[in-house]
């Protein structure tokens, strides 16, 4: 397979999942190249990154990169993984959000993810179904759902809901990345380019409601589209774990067994014949 496909997967997770940092030749390891091509996408994007960038920066060859990482795909795979393991993220001793609520939790995994996407703005263009995760993206995964974890939403419900907030945030970083791009490329400003575009708005007249919105100043203070989508997001998750609370088994009084909600009627104050005679002799003897 030519180096800079996707390459093995398998040794995609031993690279990403493995223990230390093995250093066949002194001055270079994987630890190193990995930090200075984030170094580099971080400058110059995921369109400046390439192998033998990475290698000019650090003084070697081009192939004796390969001897550590068989090519660029398995290293976004590892950028990737020690960006989220960085300081300052949701699991971290220091800021880490453990109190609240799932609503709270969840809404800081979400601004925590967007943080580390301005920080390193091409981290929403390593996409891929198929990307390898490293220890720490399945530790944030996991921090996600214990999150939701014990709201009342099933076990598919609760993968869904974490996979909705996820694309959600990578969804807003890739359109801010798109802008970065473009604009480094281009030189001129998003703001500039299209306030450039007057024989584009002459054409809007015929428009009625588009034309009235613009007068009203609707695009003169426009919502912050991370704020107004998390917000909308959340609010449908919510509606969700409410419905789902409502609908929730009770426990049982005598022994804690989940009951089935009744139809019609009453609640089920016990789990069967059985516990509700149990009850009544100990309200009986009591």
């Amino acid at each position: 397979m030519a180096r800079g496909g996707a390459g093995d997967p398998d040794e995609g997770v031993e690279l990403l999942w493995r223990e230390g940092d093995v250093e066949p030749r002194p001055g270079l390891s994987l630890s190193r190249i990995v930090r200075t091509a984030i170094e580099l996408a971080d400058a110059e994007g995921l369109e400046g990154l390439s192998m033998r960038k990475v290698a000019d920066r650090l003084g070697f060859t081009t192939m004796s990169l390969y001897r550590h990482v068989p090519g660029r795909d398995h290293l976004l795979d590892l950028m990737r993984d020690a960006v989220m393991g960085s300081p300052g993220t949701v699991l971290s001793e220091e800021g880490g959000e453990q109190g609240g609520g799932w609503r709270a939790r969840l809404e800081a995994c979400a601004r925590e993810g967007w943080r580390l996407r301005e920080r390193h703005p091409w981290l929403a263009e390593v996409r891929g179904s198929r990307r390898v995760p490293g220890p720490n993206a399945v530790a944030h995964y996991e921090y996600m759902l214990s999150a939701v974890s014990g709201t009342g939403l099933t076990p598919a419900e609760m993968i869904a809901v974490v996979g909705l907030v996820a694309r959600f945030v990578d969804s807003e970083a890739l359109r801010l990345a798109e802008v970065a791009r473009t604009e480094r490329l281009s030189g001129v400003s998003e703001e500039e380019w299209w306030g450039s575009r007057d024989s584009l708005y002459a054409r809007f007249e015929r428009y009625p409601t588009l034309t009235r919105l613009w007068e009203q100043g609707g695009y003169d203070e426009p919502e912050d589209p991370f704020e107004f989508g998390l917000r909308r997001v959340l609010d449908g998750i919510e509606m969700l774990v409410q419905e789902r609370d409502e609908t929730r088994d009770e426990t049982c009084q005598m022994c804690g067994v989940p009951v089935e909600r009744a139809a019609s009627g009453r609640p089920r104050a016990y789990c069967s014949r059985a516990c509700q005679q149990r009850a009544y002799r100990r309200r009986r003897s009591g």
